[in-house]
């Protein structure tokens, strides 16, 4: 049975013992040429896709359940389906098989200048990305000034989005997210672009959000951040969940079988 990703409203979870995340016997396929999903024709109608001899599996078969203030580091080599999971939790995708219920509202840092206007200005993509998020007007208006002044461009904020650079964009994008009040927080690589400087800011923001009980699925590269923010580990290789343990036996068996991650 294909179940699409469901994610239920309400506030952060009050406790370990609470299930922020259930993933269940997840897949999800593609095809090598190019991107082989059914149509919402088929969604509606609930028809499974035939398989075709250029496919395949992204993911099979994943089942992991995550409890409310975990921290769960995804390790993986490139290709190995971490993003694809990350972006199936968000809600983003849908999988070819399985289900994913979450529970309560999800803040996504993934892809994460996505959804910014080029020609608006930066107050303006403030304001929309913040209200596609659900934050109301009068929310908007409490933290922009904070918003602003974490990204370090107040000097811009009347400039189009398009003529900042790379560095500037993340930055917005982090600050606007960051600010979101879902108990769910979801990072992929985001901050590879930027000054070291930044980044340390931004990691002292996720610590923050951490203490005070989010829920992290974190997606790096970088062994020393994975061991900084994360307790656990999901090992993901060919698309398959190799191992799900604590974060140092996760890393300890990735770099046995590839080596030290960055």
């Amino acid at each position: 049975m294909v179940v699409a990703s469901v994610a239920s409203g309400g506030g952060a979870a009050s406790g370990t013992d609470e299930t922020a995340i259930r993933v269940e016997g997840l897949g999800i396929r593609f095809r090598r040429n190019r991107r082989g999903r059914r149509s919402f024709k088929d969604l509606l109608a609930g028809r499974r896709r035939r398989s075709r001899p250029d496919e395949f599996w992204a993911l099979r078969d994943v089942s992991v359940e995550v409890r409310a203030g975990e921290a769960i580091g995804v390790v993986g080599r490139n290709g190995q389906g971490k993003s694809t999971l990350m972006k199936l939790v968000a809600g983003v995708m849908m999988p070819d098989e399985g289900r994913v219920t979450v529970s309560g509202g999800v803040a996504p840092l993934i892809e994460i200048t996505g959804g910014f206007v080029e020609d608006l200005t930066v107050r303006d993509n403030v304001y929309l990305t913040a209200g596609l998020h659900g934050m109301s007007r009068a929310q908007i208006d409490a933290r922009f000034d904070g918003i602003i002044e974490f990204a370090e461009i107040a000097d811009f904020v009347d400039t189009p989005y398009k003529h900042l650079s790379s560095g500037m964009k993340v930055r917005i994008a982090f600050a606007v997210i960051s600010q979101l009040e879902e108990p769910i927080l979801l990072v992929d690589e985001v901050l590879a672009v930027g000054d070291k400087a930044f980044r340390e800011k931004c990691y002292a923001r996720i610590e923050e959000l951490l203490a005070g009980g989010r829920t992290l699925f974190f997606v790096s590269h970088n062994e020393r951040d994975l061991r900084r923010f994360c307790t656990r580990g999901l090992y993901l290789d060919k698309g398959a969940l190799v191992l799900d343990a604590p974060i140092d036996d996760v890393l300890d068996r990735y770099n046995a079988d590839y080596g030290p991650q960055g």
